[in-house]
């Protein structure tokens, strides 16, 4: 008896009901919801993270009878990688683990439709045996089993499918699959990697562009968007939850995932009175902190006990990669309680040796304030906050430092001491005296970094900026003396210190980058043209 993907939603979603993982109400809106797009349940609840990633792992082993493979067995063997190429493996989202008498052991996030485990055996020359694991387990282990592949965009054949079939199909039919609208945006994004992209701007009236190396760079082979065009794709990815709030609110931030090559930051607005949308590549796998070429101070912050670290730059600087892998630190080194509050969530932190709980604005909590007032009632030791964007949301996160914990935030401001001052601006004057103190009292560090093309323009590199707080400096902060905190950087190394101009200079002297880049970007082109030995014009 065969079993439609219809029939595999409703059993999933019944599952989950009786787990307590989703309420009654959840459930059949996320049912109705899959029906309408044909995107299967399991793949909506993956990109929605409305369950949890163990929770489901578990709930489609039991309804799909495969056995489910805990994180720390997500270790293949050399004998089964080589049996299944690096791009079909991609393609599928399929792990090979083990082979043994004319069988391989394959783990995937979702249960795979009949046509891929055939094109698996077939690719293999053995009979596939499936099993289950978390979603972001593993991608990272698929990851690491093969670190270097490219991957082709995504076809209906090769989207994974939810209808699980352990030894015979259960799916009757072709295997379920994204619309053509779904599919078309995948092809989208999946150039945008293939020519090394940052973003993906979709707006009426010019084709797709991606941003490249900080330069916009149009795709001419999709042709020229219509208004309509970029409605539905754009919708065709986003719950109806989602879409009743953007057509409300006209603004929208959230993630999308195609499970074989990355997450993307979506932001959708109106311009015009139509749809536009600007998507952003967040990598499944966090960046190792030693590949991010930031000063070795920076990594030492991750060590710190309590205070306030802040991570700052430009729109598209850097900063939400340099927390990531400042938090997978931590993550992996500390037996602690990290808690974010980000909006959307970007990078996807899975428990190491720590526990790692992550909030988002608009799903899990009303804003950044009310995530932080909430906070202090959680037991964190680890705070990240995504944006401190207002008064109360930068009042919260000094009183959480001030309280004992470890935070971790952003500002979009280009240097140090213009932090200082941005921080505690925000107060009326009357308060400032005291959030001088309070600033005085909780701050560790500032980092400030932006992204400059390498001299070969094949690339960025990081130029970063890094203020220690010192008792020098925290006296400066305390006395309104900011003005006079270049002057404890420049001369503060033994403290792990750097100005944007040593930093730049350093690239300059080590080839990365073009003095002329340097002197576009330093804070003053006389002290970079002294710190390179140069002649003053």
């Amino acid at each position: 008896m065969t079993t439609t993907v219809a029939d595999h939603d409703a059993r999933l979603a019944h599952h989950l009901v009786t787990g307590g993982h989703l309420t009654p109400d959840a459930a059949r809106a996320a049912v109705a919801e899959s029906a309408r797009t044909g995107s299967p349940l399991a793949a909506r609840i993956v990109r929605d993270r409305s369950v949890g990633q163990a929770a489901l792992a578990a709930a489609l082993a039991e309804v799909g009878g495969l056995r489910l493979v805990p994180l720390e067995h997500l270790r293949p063997t050399a004998e089964a990688t080589k049996l299944l190429p690096a791009a079909l493996a991609h393609e599928a989202g399929a792990l090979p683990l083990a082979v043994s008498g004319g069988r391989m052991v394959v783990a995937f996030a979702l249960p795979p439709a009949q046509a891929t485990l055939d094109q698996l055996a077939a690719a293999s020359g053995l009979t596939i045996v499936a099993v289950v694991a978390e979603v972001d387990g593993l991608w990272e282990a698929l990851a690491t089993a093969y670190p270097v592949v490219d991957v082709p965009a995504p076809s209906a054949a090769h989207v994974p499918c939810t209808a699980p079939v352990p030894a015979a199909p259960l799916v009757s039919g072709p295997p379920a699959s994204p619309g053509p609208l779904v599919q078309h945006l995948d092809q989208l994004l999946g150039r945008l990697l293939e020519v090394g992209g940052s973003d993906l701007h979709l707006t009426a009236g010019a084709p797709p562009s991606a941003r490249v190396h900080g330069t916009l760079r149009p795709l001419e082979e999709f042709g020229v968007l219509e208004g309509a065009d970029v409605e539905r794709l754009v919708y065709g990815v986003l719950s109806q939850k989602q879409i009743a709030e953007f057509e409300e609110s006209l603004e929208l931030d959230t993630a999308y995932a195609i499970e074989s090559t990355s997450r993307f930051r979506v932001n959708v607005f109106r311009q015009r009175g139509a749809v536009a949308s600007v998507m952003r590549v967040i990598p499944f796998v966090i960046p190792d902190f030693d590949s991010l070429g930031l000063p070795p101070s920076v990594r030492t912050f991750a060590d710190l006990p309590r205070g306030l670290v802040l991570v700052t730059g430009l729109t598209g600087s850097g900063k939400s990669t340099t927390l990531a892998s400042l938090l997978d630190v931590v993550n992996r080194t500390k037996a602690v309680h990290i808690l974010s509050c980000e909006d959307p969530i970007e990078f996807v932190h899975r428990n190491k040796k720590a526990i790692v709980n992550q909030r988002e604005v608009g799903q899990d909590t009303l804003s950044f304030a009310a995530a932080l007032k909430r906070a202090l009632r959680e037991d964190p030791d680890v705070i990240l906050v995504g944006e401190m964007r207002d008064l109360e949301t930068i009042h919260m996160a000094l009183t959480a430092a001030e309280t004992g914990h470890l935070v971790f935030g952003t500002l979009h401001t280009q240097s140090a001491p213009q932090t200082v001052d941005r921080v505690v601006d925000v107060f009326p004057p009357e308060q400032q005296g005291q959030i001088r103190v309070m600033l005085a009292t909780t701050l560790q560090a500032v980092i400030t970094q932006q992204l400059v093309p390498t001299a070969d323009m094949g690339g960025r590199a990081v130029a970063a900026e890094v203020l220690v707080a010192t008792p020098a400096v925290r006296n400066l902060i305390r006395e309104a003396k900011g003005h006079q905190i270049p002057t404890q950087m420049q001369a503060g190394a033994q403290f792990g210190m750097v100005t944007m101009d040593q930093s730049l200079a350093g690239l300059v002297r080590a080839g990365r980058i073009s003095l002329d880049v340097a002197l576009e970007r330093a804070a003053n082109p006389a002290d970079l043209r002294q710190l390179l030995g140069l002649r003053a014009v």
